[in-house]
């Protein structure tokens, strides 16, 4: 028996349509811009609970320090290459309305002799008007960009934030402050370093420094040495050499209560291979915590790797394969000085403390866990 078609067999389905997704308020929206020595960095966003929701993003690697260390200027092609960054992220401004945004250079336009002249020449060129922050505000917002990371049971944070230019430590104390409210104590460091008159249990700084050598600065200081494993070696006694002002615990430091927070390129493509990924997962690595044991074996990986075999690793890649060295040499450095079973990933950096900033003096941000 021949089998009977089902009633409305031939009729047309209903189209279902997916709305389009609102629009955000631009009254609602901030942006944050950091223009490094290697990248130029953006984040629009809108605040959401006690954190935001990225609405637009945009990174490039500019290599704006390009021979800033042998000629003390930027370049011609390198401000070319910036600018031309720099209109896209202006393009994204404009098409999302935002009106509330901080956009700020670091370490290359703060030693550069002709940064002023730069600055004027991407104002007049995309509009956009760039901040030279110095080393204690890059400092501080890097911290507060960490604050949702760090430990409860944490007594002592040591924050690292290595730059393309410069490397900024933030040592703290937070063992008078409640233990539910330490992260809080760390964003409210955005006020400043010095937070005596706070009605709060306040996070104690307890030393900063800025070291002037990031990831590409220290690369140039020793691009001269052919041997792969000579040349990281003396990056790491260099930047170690470059910390003797920096001391605030010179006995070594009981690793119950310590935590390091680390934020950089470095820190994630290190937390990358430590997992074995393909590609690179940001839900995967921020928040991941290390042991010194393990970071080591993967700087040993990657020595012995070489420069081909770090090219061929699609977590590294030929623009990264010599700047993750300077900054294995970095971490590692700082891991002889503080060994650690909790160094927690951050991917967050500058932009993320900007946002914080911006929001939490505008009272969006609600009170409450992260």
């Amino acid at each position: 028996m021949a089998p009977k078609r089902p009633k409305g067999a031939g009729a047309f389905p209903k189209a279902v349509e997916s709305p389009a997704p609102a629009r955000p308020d631009p009254d609602a929206l901030y942006a944050a811009l950091d223009l490094g020595t290697n990248s130029c960095r953006m984040l629009i966003a809108q605040p959401k609970g006690s954190g935001f929701h990225v609405v637009d993003s945009f990174s490039k690697s500019v290599q704006l320090g390009a021979g800033l260390e042998r000629t003390g200027r930027l370049s011609r092609s390198s401000m070319a290459r910036t600018i031309q960054a720099l209109r896209i992220c202006q393009q994204k401004l404009k098409r999302n309305r935002v009106k509330r945004m901080r956009l700020v250079a670091t370490e290359a336009c703060r030693r550069a002799k002709n940064s002023r002249d730069f600055i004027r020449q991407v104002r007049r060129e995309t509009g956009l008007t760039l901040e030279i922050i110095q080393p204690e505000e890059e400092a501080r917002l890097a911290v507060i960009s960490c604050a949702p990371l760090v430990s409860t049971k944490t007594e002592q944070l040591l924050v690292v934030d290595i730059g393309g230019g410069s490397t900024e430590l933030v040592w703290i104390d937070i063992s008078s402050v409640p233990r539910r409210d330490r992260p809080a104590a760390i964003m409210r460091l955005h006020h400043g370093f010095h937070t005596a008159d706070s009605p709060f249990p306040a996070a104690k700084v307890v030393d900063w420094i800025s070291v002037p050598l990031g990831v590409a600065t220290l690369r140039d200081q020793f691009h001269d040495v052919e041997d792969d494993s000579a040349r990281f070696a003396l990056m790491s006694w260099f930047f170690e050499e470059n910390l003797a002002d920096f001391a605030p615990y010179k006995d070594e430091q009981a690793r119950e209560g310590f935590q390091i927070v680390g934020t950089s390129g470095t820190v994630t493509t290190v937390a990358a291979s430590h997992l074995g990924l393909k590609r690179y997962d940001r839900t995967k690595v921020d928040g991941l915590r290390m042991t010194s044991d393990q970071i080591d074996k993967v700087i040993r990986g990657y020595l012995e790797l070489g420069p081909l075999g770090r090219r061929r690793d699609p977590r590294i890649g030929d623009d990264r394969q010599a700047l993750i060295m300077s900054g294995s040499a970095i971490l590692q450095a700082l891991l002889r000085c503080w060994p650690t079973d909790r160094l927690s990933v951050a991917d967050r950096g500058l932009r993320e403390g900007l946002l914080y900033a911006q929001m939490s003096a505008d009272g969006v941000l609600e009170d409450g866990p992260f």
